[in-house]
């Protein structure tokens, strides 16, 4: 009883369209699906393959086939190798500066934990995975490749610069850091992430080879480093 009063409902809550194409055409039905799923599929292979390959070196034919696809089939969603990076890029990186500019807007606590948490997200959410590739595979053919190099640096290095400098100024304007020049102050910021991308993605010829690196720990450092700093100096007694 209580599995035909679940069916009757699941039945009553499908629209009938969707359910006669379930009941009677389930190879169509799964073929659709896999149609919605197909252009993340696509990124997915394509950022596997631009990181490990880089952008001159990854053929469309090879993106197509590891997202099991024909490169016919590529072309329809992405019209160029060049539209496919940039897409690549929106949906790894760039699409992120909404979420991270509410959590600035949202965050309650000091300038001075605001960019430990900064830090510590960026490597969770961007530095650990594949798509810090991205900016390595930039800093090393973007010369190469202008157009790309400019949509990069619009989409993805001037927003970050954006928010950084807004933290900076935030811990100015409540008297935690010091008056600095902001638009370099960034880049004491920026320098260990940069770092921290070619150790990942340069078969960490960056370090000795004898010390381990923790790149927690590594960028839990830095950032107590830059906020010493920052730091406003205590004011001198009478």
């Amino acid at each position: 009883l209580t599995t035909l009063l679940t069916r009757q409902s699941l039945r009553r809550s499908m629209p009938a369209s969707r359910f006669i194409s379930d009941k009677f055409f389930p190879e169509r039905n799964k073929r659709e699906r896999r149609k919605e799923a197909r252009p993340g599929e696509l990124l997915e292979a394509a950022l596997d393959l631009f990181v490990d390959k880089g952008f001159a070196a990854t053929r469309a034919e090879e993106v197509a086939a590891r997202a099991g696809v024909s490169k016919g089939t590529l072309f329809l969603y992405f019209p160029s190798k060049e539209e496919l990076f940039k897409a690549v890029v929106t949906e790894n990186l760039s699409g992120r500066f909404t979420e991270w500019n509410a959590e600035f807007e949202a965050f309650e606590g000091s300038t001075s934990d605001m960019l430990r948490y900064c830090m510590r997200i960026w490597w969770e959410r961007v530095g650990s995975t594949k798509a810090s590739g991205l900016t390595k595979l930039m800093l090393s053919e973007g010369r190469n490749f202008p157009e790309l190099a400019e949509f990069y640096r619009q989409e993805v290095v001037r927003p970050g610069h954006a928010l950084l400098r807004r933290i900076i100024r935030r811990g100015i304007d409540s008297g935690e850091f010091a008056p600095v020049d902001v638009d370099h102050a960034i880049y004491a910021v920026i320098a260990p992430m940069i770092f921290l991308m070619l150790w990942k993605h340069s078969a960490m010829i960056c370090v000795d080879g004898e010390s381990e690196i923790d790149p927690e720990k590594y960028l839990a450092i830095q950032a107590e480093t830059v906020l010493h700093g920052l730091a406003m100096p205590p004011k001198a007694g009478p």
